[in-house]
């Protein structure tokens, strides 16, 4: 199964090459991502600090899909836990659009545990609770909790996971979704259990298409 990806926003040749290697590592057998930047313009958000920037986010991420070549492509596939794009429907795009928050939220709330999450900064916060609650999963167990944390930070592992660190033990969840896509998660310790979302939403296209349980319409299969 061969999917595309598209990052949510304008990132350095450095951080695409980061982002496309994790995948590469986190990728079930039989399952492909190819991860392209959304682009250089002056239109395209260089970090989603804001509301405006996340909503420019989004309809540059549709407008990406659309225009994109579905020849070979299973499915595509935002970059980024807030499902950009998530709600096109195949016969606008061609390909399914698959959702990294949709997967998780929906297999995690299906075991009946309660969900919580971290995100770096209030925007996204606000944002990741509409989206999971839009869903029809209810509201997360507690609202997203803030880690404060800049666009840099998503690279620097360490930093990103000492902040979560004080984070998770406060929130009284069974598993908290670390709210971003683009981050190498570690053992918060004590506490809920730290979900990455990316690599579980992997795992559950892997499955779907191997049980055939999901009937992708993309012609790379």
């Amino acid at each position: 199964m061969h999917i595309v990806a598209v990052t949510p926003l304008s990132v350095s040749p450095e951080e695409l090459a980061r982002r496309q290697r994790r995948y590469d590592r986190l990728a079930p057998v039989g399952v492909t991502v190819a991860l392209h930047n959304l682009g250089t313009g002056r239109q395209i958000p260089r970090s989603l600090d804001t509301e405006e920037a996340i909503a420019a986010s989004e309809a540059a991420v549709e407008d990406w899909f659309r225009s994109a070549d579905g020849s070979g492509v299973d499915a595509f596939l935002p970059d980024c836990v807030l499902d950009p794009a998530v709600g096109l429907a195949g016969q606008q795009t061609g390909t399914p659009v698959l959702g990294i928050l949709r997967l998780t939220g929906h297999f995690l709330r299906g075991q009946g545990l309660r969900v919580g999450a971290v995100a770096r900064n209030e925007s996204i916060a606000r944002e990741l609770n509409r989206k999971y609650a839009s869903y029809g999963l209810g509201p997360l167990h507690e609202p997203t909790s803030v880690l404060g944390l800049s666009v840099d930070d998503i690279a620097d592992d360490e930093k990103w996971a000492a902040s979560i660190r004080g984070r998770v033990t406060a929130i009284e969840a069974d598993v908290v979704i670390n709210g971003c896509s683009a981050v190498e998660t570690h053992s918060a310790g004590s506490g809920a259990i730290l979900v990455d979302p990316t690599a579980l939403a992997l795992q559950l296209i892997g499955l779907a298409a191997a049980s055939g349980a999901v009937a992708f319409t993309g012609a790379g299969r």
